[in-house]
């Protein structure tokens, strides 16, 4: 444990760091706008190809991934449909403690995978990344259109999106330029570097940026099932379906790090433009991410 919790505070520690930045106007509110993209569209994806593309990755790995991430999100969904059976939330409600149990914030995820687990691990993170990516913005589509009903969710620019997507292009292309073993001339490398370590520490501290801790003040049920589901109760299943399908080793620990993550950010704009609680996401977002600090040293060091 006392391992882990070194290895994860510089992830936090960063986080924080890139709030008080945006609390103190520090260099500039714009900045921290324009960073968030050039971290998304350029950092990110070269560091993916880059990391990716060195690692060598069993054939055998990719099939076991995405047997694991569709068991793990099929069997989360059918709970959070449970949930509201129980609770009977108004549909927008209900959309917003769907996303925050389900979904995970890929910048936190390639970080804390770096620091726990290495190259191997990061690599893998990024495999399950580029599968598990497009499947949740499929799966909140559908609930979305089931709990909106009202016309407004529209399948094709979903899809556009997922193939425009900056991470799920890296992944893919790092997954590829590992299958042929292309290897990167060092001139390429020598670009490629530097933007991937500069990738994780601007990254996060964007994440920090956009945190909205006022948005806890209205922190209610919704917000609190959404928090057990995701920070304790995800983990604890996909360890369980893990052992269920003879899973082991490093790929075991990726998809429960995975599921032990807090919900992604652009949560809060898929709820905003799709007709969800946007207030209450803003909640489940900035609230996960802190009790996150806590809870995935606590729950990596019992399900690992």
């Amino acid at each position: 444990m006392p391992v882990m919790v070194q290895a994860l505070t510089p992830v936090f520690a960063l986080i924080l760091l890139g709030y008080l930045f945006r609390r103190w106007h520090f260099p500039g509110d714009d900045f921290w706008i324009q960073a968030e993209r050039f971290t998304y569209y350029v950092l990110f994806p070269a560091m993916l190809i880059f990391k990716l593309g060195q690692a060598r990755v069993p054939a055998s790995a990719y099939g076991d991934i995405i047997v694991l991430i569709v068991a793990m999100l099929v069997a989360m969904s059918l709970i959070l449909v449970a949930v509201q059976w129980v609770w009977r939330w108004p549909g927008p409600v209900f959309s917003s403690v769907f996303q925050g149990g389900i979904r995970f914030n890929s910048y936190v995820a390639l970080a804390a995978a770096g620091m726990l687990l290495g190259d191997e691990g990061l690599s893998l993170i990024a495999i399950a990344v580029a599968v598990k990516v497009p499947l949740l913005n499929l799966l909140c589509i559908l609930m979305f259109s089931l709990v909106a009903g009202d016309g407004k969710v529209q399948l094709k620019p979903v899809l556009r999106a997922i193939v425009s997507n900056p991470l799920i292009i890296g992944s893919v292309a790092g997954m590829v330029w590992s299958y042929f073993q292309i290897g990167f001339h060092p001139l390429v490398a020598g670009i490629l570097e530097p933007l991937s370590d500069l990738a994780l520490p601007l990254g996060l501290m964007t994440v920090g940026a956009g945190l909205q801790l006022k948005a806890l003040r209205g922190a209610s049920m919704p917000f609190l099932v959404a928090a057990t589901a995701k920070l304790a109760g995800f983990p604890l299943l996909t360890s369980a379906l893990a052992l269920l399908l003879d899973m082991e080793g490093l790929m075991v620990q990726v998809v429960v790090l995975l599921a032990a993550l807090p919900t992604a950010t652009s949560s809060y704009i898929l709820a905003r433009q799709l007709g969800g609680d946007a207030p209450l996401m803003a909640a489940i977002i900035s609230g996960q991410t802190l009790l996150a600090m806590v809870t995935i040293p606590l729950v990596l060091g019992l399900l690992w």
